[in-house]
C-alpha cells in the first residue's frame, strides 16, 4: 500500500537513517511474508470481529439485539429498500405502513445505502440476515476505513494504523449504535470524505476531487444524514483549530480545499435537490421532533466509565451515566484519557494534534447537554450545548451522540503515538543504543494494553422474540386479504415493542398493508407537528392500554361502534393476533368488541369483512 510521508516531530526525522536502516534488516528476516499481507490481515481481522460480536444474531430467528425495537425498524428498512429495488417503486415512500396515510421515508432512517446493496442478501435470506450482516458490514467497514486512512495519509506504520482502526471501528460507542442505529453506525465513507476534504499538499485536481465529495457526501446522505452533520461540524473545528495551530499553511491549503468543498457542495446539492424537498415538503413531512433532543446527554463521568457491552463493563443503569443503553458514546476509560492526554503533550508541535484535541474536547463538552450532570446528579454547571440547541438542525441532534467524534480523535492520536513508538524501538535495537534502552521498549506496549483492554468489547446482548406466526410467514392470510384491504396486527398501535405488525411485515417482504407502524410523521394531515407513528384511533389506544396493562376493561356498545369505525378507517379485512405479554386480556377485549376468534396456524383470527363491508 502506497504512502505518503507528512509532518512527523522534527525529533523524529533525525532518527530516520537509523530506523531504516534496522528497519531493511528486519525485513530481511521477513521475507517469506509478502508485502502486502499485512494490509491484508489487518481487515480481515476486523471482519472476524465484528462476525463474532454478531454471532447471537446468526441462530434461531427468535433472538433480537437487546434495543429490540431499534432492530425491527432497521429490519422493515432493508426490507422496504429490496422491495422498491424489485418493484421500481419510490423508495422515498412507502404505503405499507400506516394504512391508509402512508410514510415518508426520507425524513426517517430509511438506510437507502445500506438496503439498495444489500437486496440480494435481504431477498434471498431475510431481513434478519441482512440486518446482521450490515451491522457487520458497519463496524469492520469503519475500522478499515480508518486503517486506510491512516496507512495513506498519515503514512502511520501497519500496526499503528490497525490500532487506530480498532478504536476507530469498534469504540463502545460504535458497538452501541451498531446493534440498534444503522444510520449511526455507518460511518465508513466518513475517512473517505476527511480524506478528500483536506489534502496535505495542493494539487491541479480540484475538480476531480470536488466531484467525488459530493458523489460521497450524497452517498452519505442515505446512510445517515446525521453523521454527515457530524463530519462538518468537525471538519469545521478541525481547520479552526489547525489554522490557529499553523496560519501558513492553513492560508497555503486554503484556497484549494475551498474548491474541493464548493464544488462538491454544488453536485450533491444537485443530486439531492428533490431527495431533500420530499423529505421537508413532500407527503408526510413533519416539523420539529417527537421528543426532546436535549434531554438525552451523557454524565461527566461516563467518560471515565465503561460500557455495558466491554470486558470491564458497568452494570449500573444507563439512567445514571448515559440516556438509554444505545446512546453509550463516551464510556473510554480513564486509562485511555490518560495515554490521549500523553500523546497529546508529547506531539504538542505538531498542528494536526493540537487540532485533534482541540475537536476532541469540544465535542465531549457538546455530549454533556445544556446542563451538567456528574456521576448521576444534575449540577449548576451550564453546558456549552446551550449556545447551539436552538440553532437549526443541531436542535434536532441528541447531544450525547456529539461523544462520537471523540472516538475517532482518540484512534488517531493513539496510531500517532504507536507509529511513535514503533520507530523508536527500531532506532533502541541498534547496538549503539545499549542494553538499557530494551526495557523501555516495553513501556510502550504495557500502557496500551492498560488502555485498551478493559475496552475489549463482547458479543452484542440479545433478547428473546415471539415468532412470526404461521398464519402470517406462510402465507394463509392472502385468502382473506383482498387487494387494497390490510391486515391489521394486534395491538395496531406505533411502539414496535408492543406491536408485533411492523416485525411480521419486515419478515415477509412487505407482503401486506398495514397500520400503524414505528416510524416518525405529522400529527394530522393538517398538521405537521411532528409525533411517534400513526395518529391515534380510539380503538388502538383502547388495545395498546390492556397490552401494556393487562387489565380488561368493560367494553360498551358505544366501544363496538368505534371498533367498526376504525376498521373502515384502515380498511381492515383481518385482524390477527400473534404472541403477546399479556395475550389473554387482549384477546378477551378483542372477544368483547368483535366477537369469537378462528385459530388459524398459530394466531387468532377476526375475519372483520362483515363488519367493514
Amino acid at each position: 500500500m502506497g504512502r505518503t510521508v507528512v509532518d512527523r516531530s522534527d525529533d523524529l526525522m533525525a532518527v530516520v537513517g537509523t530506523a531504516d536502516r534496522t528497519a531493511e534488516v528486519a525485513s530481511r528476516r521477513r521475507r517469506w511474508l509478502p508485502a502486502r499481507t499485512p494490509d491484508m490481515a489487518v481487515p480481515v481481522g476486523y471482519l472476524a470481529l465484528a462476525v463474532w460480536l454478531t454471532h447471537r444474531q446468526w441462530g434461531p430467528p427468535d433472538r433480537l439485539f437487546h434495543q429490540a425495537g431499534d432492530q425491527i425498524l432497521f429490519e422493515w428498512m432493508l426490507a422496504r429498500a429490496a422491495r422498491a429495488v424489485v418493484g421500481l417503486e419510490n423508495p422515498l415512500w412507502s404505503d405499507a405502513l400506516n394504512a391508509p396515510g402512508g410514510v415518508n421515508l426520507m425524513a426517517n432512517t430509511s438506510v437507502l445505502g445500506l438496503g439498495v446493496p444489500l437486496t440480494p442478501v435481504t431477498l434471498l435470506f431475510g431481513s434478519q440476515a441482512a440486518f446482521g450482516v450490515a451491522v457487520v458490514l458497519c463496524l469492520a467497514g469503519t475500522a478499515t476505513a480508518w486503517y486506510v486512512l491512516l496507512r495513506r495519509r498519515l503514512a502511520a506504520a501497519w500496526p499503528a494504523a490497525a490500532v487506530g482502526g480498532l478504536i476507530c471501528g469498534f469504540a463502545p460507542g460504535m458497538i452501541a449504535q451498531a446493534g440498534t442505529h444503522l444510520h449511526m453506525a455507518a460511518q465508513f465513507l466518513v475517512p473517505v470524505i476527511l480524506a478528500l476534504v483536506f489534502r496535505p499538499e495542493p494539487d491541479g485536481r480540484v475538480r476531480r476531487h470536488g466531484v467525488l465529495l459530493g458523489l460521497v457526501v450524497t452517498y452519505q446522505v442515505f446512510l445517515g444524514e446525521e453523521v454527515l452533520l457530524f463530519v462538518a461540524l468537525a471538519s469545521g473545528v478541525l481547520v479552526l483549530g489547525y489554522a490557529a495551530a499553523d496560519p501558513a499553511t492553513a492560508r497555503r491549503l486554503a484556497p484549494s480545499t475551498a474548491g474541493r468543498i464548493g464544488i462538491g457542495a454544488l453536485v450533491a446539492g444537485v443530486l439531492l435537490a428533490y431527495p431533500l424537498w420530499f423529505q421537508f415538503f413532500g407527503p408526510g413531512h413533519y416539523r420539529d421532533m417527537p421528543f426532546h433532543a436535549y434531554s438525552y446527554q451523557l454524565d461527566a463521568a461516563s467518560f471515565t466509565g465503561f460500557a455495558r457491552q466491554t470486558l470491564f463493563g458497568d452494570d449500573r443503569p444507563p439512567g445514571l451515566l448515559a440516556p438509554n443503553p444505545t446512546e453509550e458514546n463516551s464510556f473510554f476509560g480513564v486509562g485511555l484519557l490518560v495515554l490521549a492526554v500523553v500523546v497529546t503533550v508529547r506531539l504538542w508541535r505538531r498542528p494536526l494534534v493540537r487540532a485533534l484535541a482541540a475537536c476532541g474536547l469540544v465535542f465531549a463538552l457538546l455530549s454533556l447537554g445544556a446542563r451538567v450532570r456528574l456521576d448521576g446528579t444534575a449540577t449548576d454547571l451550564p453546558g456549552p450545548y446551550r449556545l447551539i440547541a436552538e440553532l437549526p438542525l443541531l436542535d434536532h441532534v441528541v447531544p450525547a451522540r456529539f461523544a462520537l467524534v471523540c472516538a475517532p480523535v482518540l484512534g488517531v492520536l493513539v496510531a500517532l503515538a504507536v507509529d511513535l513508538w514503533i520507530r523508536r524501538a527500531a532506532v533502541d535495537t541498534a547496538p549503539a543504543r545499549g542494553r538499557w534502552h530494551r526495557p523501555l521498549r516495553l513501556v510502550g506496549p504495557a500502557a496500551l494494553a492498560v488502555a485498551l483492554l478493559p475496552l475489549v468489547p463482547t458479543p452484542i446482548r440479545t433478547v428473546p422474540s415471539r415468532p412470526v406466526p404461521a398464519f402470517v410467514a406462510d402465507g394463509a392470510w392472502r385468502a382473506y386479504v383482498p387487494a387494497g384491504r390490510t391486515l391489521v396486527p394486534v395491538p395496531p398501535v406505533t411502539n414496535a415493542g408492543r406491536s408485533p405488525g411492523m416485525l411480521w411485515s419486515a419478515r415477509t417482504g412487505l407482503a401486506f398493508t398495514a397500520p400503524g407502524g414505528f416510524f416518525i410523521g405529522p400529527r394530522a394531515p393538517d398538521d405537521p407537528t411532528a409525533r411517534w407513528g400513526a395518529p391515534d384511533r380510539p380503538t388502538s389506544v383502547l388495545l395498546r392500554w390492556v397490552a401494556d396493562t393487562g387489565v380488561v376493561p368493560p367494553i360498551t356498545e358505544t366501544d363496538r361502534r368505534q371498533a367498526v369505525v376504525d376498521l373502515r378507517h384502515w380498511r381492515a379485512a383481518v385482524v390477527v393476533q400473534g404472541g403477546l405479554h399479556h395475550g389473554e386480556p387482549v384477546r378477551h377485549t378483542l372477544e368483547a368488541l368483535l366477537g369469537p376468534p378462528g385459530e388459524i396456524d398459530g394466531a387468532l383470527v377476526w375475519d372483520v369483512r362483515p363488519l367493514v363491508d
